[in-house]
């Protein structure tokens, strides 16, 4: 293959002229040649500043995924249902836990309550009245919104 020499950008434009010319224009004894250097490589400067400031992150690298099996693969039905029924033990239990933590809380203010003159039945009975409010006004709003379909909520199932 041939050796191909420098290329140039294109034969129309040639720097050498214009160098030539800078360079006899510097060499000329003038009182404003480096100021007016200075002023117009400040002005590039200037110009250029912004983008020399301009930060340009690249994408993240992908992410290795590693898939994590908790459970065996070659699991039957009987122990799949033994351990969700497990599962929901434990669960129900947390909740008969957090109940029971919230009614002592409520028996606490009730006590709160009886010992600074407050009476806490008529409260707790206003409260639950401004809760079943509530609730039928959110049922009549999902009932207006679904035009009355979709009617198999627990609630309705159990009456």
């Amino acid at each position: 293959m041939p050796y191909v020499g420098p290329m140039r950008i294109s034969p129309k434009y040639d720097v050498a002229g214009g160098v030539g010319d800078l360079w006899t224009e510097l060499k000329r004894p003038q009182p404003y040649r480096w100021p007016i250097l200075f002023a117009s490589c400040a002005l590039t400067g200037l110009g250029l500043y912004p983008f020399i400031k301009e930060r340009v992150y690249p994408p993240p690298p992908k992410p290795d995924i590693v898939y994590l099996t908790t459970f065996a693969p070659d699991r039957t039905d009987a122990e799949i249902i033994a351990s969700n029924v497990e599962n929901q033990e434990r669960k129900d239990a947390r909740q008969r836990l957090l109940d029971a933590q919230i009614e002592k809380r409520r028996e606490m203010y009730r006590a709160l309550g009886q010992a600074t003159g407050i009476d806490t039945d008529k409260m707790e009975a206003e409260i639950a009245a401004e809760k079943a409010r509530e609730e039928a006004a959110e049922k009549a709003r999902i009932e207006q919104a679904t035009g009355g379909a979709g009617n198999d909520s627990a609630d309705d199932r159990s009456e």
